[in-house]
């Protein structure tokens, strides 16, 4: 793609994409986005109401879980726009600066979400290993500021992105692969020197992924030597129960995140509708898993709710 002047140049706008090969069955795409849209705004809301509403949950477990809550609607709303503008009004254009903005703030909330994982993990770490001091380790002043140097850690590593983006001429064409802005996705249609933007983006996904996942291992191991130390079998399962929320909420992050890796890394053949699926699970999934994750397995958000439905018939 040229400009009047023979250069390359930046396209005005960027045509997006629904789902490969698929002509018809739009409108069953459609209502399915919808669902995912809906079960994990309203899940994800009810979990912050109940929060703030029930006394019982004031504590560093729940808060933790409200940030998760926060970001999953962060998410969400971050790919909103142009998923529903894509497939329910088949308006498929956004403007580069735009895109840009988008794609900045899907890849902050998707890389957060790693970091509260992380914190989440510490705080389950302190509750088996530490339970004497759980309350004097986490207070709020400190679980304030690991939200903040969360966000803090998020924002400045992918501040960059847009920038480095935004350097680069556009030759190959306008049309993105999937219904909103990912880095790797404007990649293939720029040209000029991309070398920087990869090398960058590895070391981001190294030094948030990498690290995050590292501490999240090895904070389980440091729990299971504890439970394994603890004499009572029911003990031991007890202590292992209050962990199964969290182990289930960085299955739904962390599985689809490096299915999405390896797919990108090793199965470049793979044919479009492969990328853009499991891009999809990476980006909808864990926002839509997460409330109902926390309501099925965690004994307090449950009588939460039924005391909430309790007080609605009365």
């Amino acid at each position: 793609m040229w400009g009047f002047n023979g250069t390359p140049f930046q396209p005005a706008t960027l045509q997006l994409t629904g789902i490969p090969g698929m002509q018809t069955g739009q409108a069953w795409v459609s209502l399915i986005f919808c669902i995912l849209y809906l079960i994990s705004i309203v899940g994800n809301l009810s979990i912050l109401a109940l929060v703030a509403r029930e006394p019982a949950l004031h504590q560093p477990m729940y808060y933790f879980l409200s940030m998760l809550s926060l970001n999953d609607l962060g998410v969400s709303f971050s790919t909103l726009p142009t998923v529903l503008a894509t497939f329910c009004f088949n308006y498929r254009h956004i403007g580069f600066d735009a895109c840009l903005v988008q794609m900045f703030f899907i890849h902050t909330f998707s890389f957060m979400e790693s970091g509260i994982l992380l914190a989440m993990s510490f705080d389950r770490f302190v509750a088996i290993c530490d339970p004497l001091h759980y309350s004097t380790v986490l207070t709020n002043g400190r679980i304030l500021a690991m939200g903040l140097g969360i966000l803090a850690k998020s924002f400045i590593t992918l501040l960059p992105f847009p920038f480095l983006v935004k350097r680069l001429p556009f030759c190959k064409g306008n049309t993105l692969h999937h219904s909103y802005c990912l880095h790797p996705d404007l990649m293939k249609v720029a040209c000029g020197d991309i070398h920087v933007n990869n090398i960058y983006g590895l070391f981001v996904v190294i030094f948030t992924y990498g690290i995050d996942s590292t501490f999240i291992l090895l904070s389980y191991a440091l729990i299971l030597k504890a439970v394994l130390a603890i004499a009572s079998r029911e003990q031991r399962f007890k202590a292992l129960n209050t962990c199964m929320s969290h182990i289930c909420a960085v299955l739904a992050f962390y599985v689809p995140t490096i299915a999405v890796s390896m797919i990108h890394r090793f199965w470049k053949s793979a044919p479009p509708v492969v990328h853009v699926m499991m891009s999809n699970v990476y980006l909808f999934v864990p926002p839509m898993l997460n409330p109902i994750i926390y309501s099925v397995k965690t004994k307090e958000i449950r009588r939460g709710i039924l005391k909430i439905f309790q007080k609605s018939h009365n």
